[in-house]
C-alpha cells in the first residue's frame, strides 16, 4: 500500500492493536509532514524504500541496508500518549538518518548525526501550530542538551528486545482478560 507517495508495509503481531487504527495514525502523521514541511516528505520518498510498521524495542529506526524506516506498532497505537505530531517527528527523525546515509560514505559520528536529527525535529515542531508543536519542541530541546553518550547511547538490543517482548505479552494478556 502507499500513503502520501510512500510505500508502507505493516506487520501486526498484536491482536490487541487494530491495523486500520495504526494506519490512520500513520496517515495523520505523514499528512502533518506534508502540510508543514513538504520537502521532508519529498526526501522520504526519495531516500526510503518504504516505511515499515512493526513491533520493535524503540519508537523508530532506520535500517540502512534496506533503506527502510521503521515506525513502532504500539507507538502508533498509543493515542493517549503520542500525538500525530510526535509520530511525525519520529518519522522525520528517521528520514534524516536515511538522508545522511544516502549522502555519506564511510564512518559517521553518531552523536553528531543524532543532533542533526533532533534539530530537524525542532524545526518541524516550530513549524507546527503551538498546541501541537510544543511537545515536539520540548523533546528535541531536551535531547539537544544531552552529552554525546546521552544523545546517542549504546543500546543492548537483546535486553531491549526482551523487555519489548515482555511488555507486548503483558498487553496482550490484559487485552484477552478484558475480551
Amino acid at each position: 500500500m502507499r500513503m502520501h507517495g510512500i510505500r508502507v508495509q505493516v506487520e501486526n503481531t498484536r491482536p490487541d492493536i487494530e491495523t486500520a487504527f495504526v494506519l490512520d495514525r500513520l496517515d495523520a502523521a505523514l499528512a502533518l509532514i506534508e502540510q508543514y514541511q513538504p520537502w521532508r516528505l519529498w526526501h522520504l520518498r526519495r531516500d526510503v524504500a518504504y516505511v515499515r510498521v512493526a513491533a520493535f524495542p524503540c519508537r523508530g529506526a532506520y535500517f540502512p541496508d534496506r533503506h527502510v524506516v521503521l515506525t513502532e506498532l504500539s507507538f502508533l497505537a498509543r493515542e493517549a500518549e503520542f500525538t500525530p505530531a510526535i509520530i511525525a517527528s519520529s518519522i522525520l527523525h528517521e528520514g534524516v538518518h536515511a538522508r545522511v546515509d544516502r549522502m555519506t560514505r564511510g564512518p559517521r559520528d553518531q552523536a553528531r548525526e543524532e543532533r542533526l536529527c533532533r534539530r530537524a525535529e525542532l524545526a518541524f515542531g516550530q513549524s507546527l501550530p503551538g498546541e501541537i508543536g510544543t511537545p515536539v519542541i520540548e523533546r528535541a530541546v531536551a535531547s539537544l542538551g544531552l552529552s554525546d553518550a546521552g544523545v546517542a547511547p549504546a543500546i543492548d538490543w537483546a535486553a531491549a528486545q526482551a523487555a519489548k517482548a515482555n511488555a507486548d505479552a503483558q498487553a496482550i494478556a490484559a487485552w484477552r482478560s478484558r475480551s
